[in-house]
């Protein structure tokens, strides 16, 4: 159990990738706090880690809040008596044309896929650093460095949690933080879903964005699970500032 022992904080965990990666990490002997802003889907996940015999507690969250963020780094304190992973999966996505972006929608998805990320490392290191070191997985995109016309906000946003993740890296590894981050492409997920069945034909659309990728498919939220637990483990323990890319191909191509 690559993970026996050791105290976890993923946000997001409610549903999709941030589920996956609880349910996961707690197969693999992780003690979990489980964050979301949704309680009912966040108290779910965790009851769902204990069901199976597994240790994890909810705490609710909206990660654009500090009061909040820093709250949830205080209860895996008190919980665990310490922290030694922490995955800042949390994230919202609203789409919008650059010239047709407001004000509120740009701040908002800024607040929360950023800053949540920012207030996340901001509480979480200090922590680490008392207890020897950890690692930190921030969920980016392959968005952060490729572009949507209608992705205009959330493509600003995750480009800058793949900076912030070097920046986190380069400052805070000589006191033993890893800090990495994963840029899935398409995943599974509820909002996936949901984007599909909106269409006038959803199995269309699904096939033709599956025709993108080279393995024609998107992934699972299982597969980038998977990804985190890799960083989140000691097998892992010469790898920071990285951005591992789960993709199934689709930007390995020009045309």
């Amino acid at each position: 159990m690559g993970l026996k022992g050791k105290a976890a904080i993923v946000t997001g965990a409610g549903s999709g990738i941030g589920k996956a990666t609880a349910q996961l990490f707690a197969e693999e002997g992780a003690r979990l706090v489980v964050v979301d802003w949704n309680s009912e889907s966040g108290e779910q996940t965790a009851q769902g880690i204990r069901q199976t015999g597994g240790d994890a507690i909810f705490c609710y969250a909206d990660v654009s809040r500090a009061k909040d963020v820093e709250a949830v780094v205080e209860a895996a304190i008190a919980h665990y008596k310490r922290l030694d992973v922490l995955v800042n999966n949390a994230a919202i996505q609203i789409m919008a044309r650059l010239d047709q972006t407001s004000e509120e929608t740009w701040d908002r998805i800024l607040s929360v896929n950023l800053k949540g990320v920012f207030l996340g490392c901001k509480y979480a290191i200090p922590a680490m650093v008392h207890a020897g070191g950890g690692s930190i997985i921030n969920m980016a995109s392959i968005l952060g460095f490729v572009g949507d016309p209608d992705l205009a906000a959330y493509c600003a946003a995750k480009g800058g949690v793949i900076a912030l993740t070097k920046v986190a890296a380069l400052t805070y590894g000589p006191q033993g933080v890893r800090v990495n981050c994963i840029c899935p492409g398409d995943v599974d997920t509820p909002l996936v879903q949901d984007y599909f069945r909106k269409d006038p034909d959803p199995e269309r659309l699904r096939k033709e964005v599956s025709s993108k990728y080279a393995l024609r498919r998107i992934a699972s939220p299982g597969e980038v699970a998977q990804a985190a637990l890799f960083l989140a483990e000691d097998g892992s323990s010469f790898v920071t500032g990285s951005q591992i890319v789960i993709d199934g191909g689709l930007t390995i191509k020009c045309y």
